[in-house]
């Protein structure tokens, strides 16, 4: 289930894109200040800014959430329609930008549309595996893997770019977060039980290959391109 990061000062546009987000299946997080949404920031999965906060500019805050979470999916809500702000906005993180008043059905569909691009779609397949995002569900030729929350995570982050090579601190910022306090050996271990699940044997691997002294990559598959729908 995608987590949604709505930081918005009034309670009742808040609500009404809480109803919203939650009928489509996700889970809210709602934060009416910066001081709030510094707790949610390191766990969500898509951040909705809206600009006119009461304790710290919104463009300052997305700045913070950028340098915070480089790959973090943000839409901006604003009643700022001026083109400057609308381009320094986009230039500085934000990757859609919504100006005051919108429809509700606009903002779910950026809202997917945001998430589709970012984590690749609610099922991705790369070769025999197959993920479905909103269920957090593996299957490998059929058969269902059970993986715990972590490791499907770390799964879904390889697997939305297959041959990608991820670093160990990339994998780690994007799966355990940026407050995590522990090493980036904590990556290792993960791979070793994903690849376990798997079947993979790390001296010939058919999924996750070691790049020694870099990181992962999920091998892209031999005949299948990678599908997502």
């Amino acid at each position: 289930m995608p987590k949604i990061l709505l930081i918005e000062d009034d309670p009742q546009v808040a609500q009404l894109l809480q109803i919203a987000l939650e009928q489509k299946g996700h889970a809210i997080y709602w934060a009416r200040n910066g001081d709030e949404a510094a707790r949610y920031l390191p766990k969500t999965d898509l951040l909705a800014l809206d600009l006119g906060l009461p304790d710290v500019d919104g463009v300052e805050l997305l700045r913070q959430a950028r340098a915070l979470r480089p790959r973090l999916p943000v839409l901006v809500l604003t009643a700022r329609d001026d083109e400057h702000t609308k381009v320094y906005c986009l230039e500085i993180g934000a990757d859609d930008y919504m100006t005051k008043p919108f429809s509700v059905l606009e903002f779910i569909a950026r809202v997917q549309a945001l998430l589709r691009r970012s984590y690749g779609g609610p099922r991705i397949r790369v070769g025999p595996l197959e993920l479905d995002t909103e269920g957090y569900r593996v299957t490998l030729e059929g058969r269902e893997l059970k993986l715990s929350k972590t490791e499907f995570a770390l799964l879904r982050t390889l697997a939305t770019a297959p041959g990608r090579v991820w670093s160990r601190g990339e994998l780690l910022e994007t799966v355990w977060g940026p407050d995590f306090d522990g090493t980036d050996r904590v990556v290792d271990v993960y791979v070793n039980m994903l690849r376990k699940k798997l079947g993979d044997d790390p001296r010939d691997p058919h999924f996750i290959e070691t790049m020694v002294g870099v990181g992962y990559r999920l091998l892209e598959p031999k005949r299948d391109n990678p599908t997502v729908f």
